[in-house]
């Protein structure tokens, strides 16, 4: 049976003594395999973080958005309440008495459900404006795993023509 050179054993001489303590230095100045490794490790880390931190801040924007858009739509509904509440006493009064205090009330009304009208479309507009800075860390990490690949198949290849 013929063994692959690579899997065949060389015996070593008396001599010949192998030190796993001291690593032998790269040829002509090119970093070690070690050291390549340390490298994407770090470059790895600091893409992580920094997709972390991306996250973090689109995550304060959204709130924030959402935040906003919360408040006008909450202050949107206390004035339909009131507008609600100037609607109906409005009409109890025209219908029973047929007199202008009634008609008063009622343009006080209608004024009050225009200006609801306007802080829920703009209340509405910021909660979709919110929706669209939703952080998807997920594709960051991705991209960045892709690039990383990339770089190094790159790096690959560059070396080998180097030889």
């Amino acid at each position: 049976m013929l063994i692959p050179k690579a899997q065949q054993r060389v015996p070593l001489k008396k001599a010949e003594t192998v030190s796993h303590n001291t690593p032998t230095p790269p040829p002509s100045g090119q970093p070690s395999l070690g050291e390549l490794v340390a490298r994407i490790s770090e470059n790895v880390s600091g893409l992580v973080r920094g997709e972390i931190d991306l996250a973090k801040a689109k995550a304060k924007v959204m709130g924030t958005q959402f935040g906003l858009g919360a408040g006008l739509l909450a202050a949107a509904a206390v004035l339909a309440l009131y507008a609600l509440g100037f609607l109906l006493h409005s009409l109890a009064q025209g219908l029973s008495n047929l007199v202008p205090m009634g008609a008063a009330l009622l343009i006080v009304s209608v004024v009050l459900f225009i200006i609801t009208a306007v802080l829920a479309l703009i209340g509405v507009k910021r909660l979709k404006a919110g929706q669209r800075s939703i952080p998807d860390p997920q594709a960051g990490l991705k991209r960045s795993a892709e690039t990383l690949k990339t770089s190094f198949s790159t790096g690959l290849q560059k070396g080998q023509h180097r030889d």
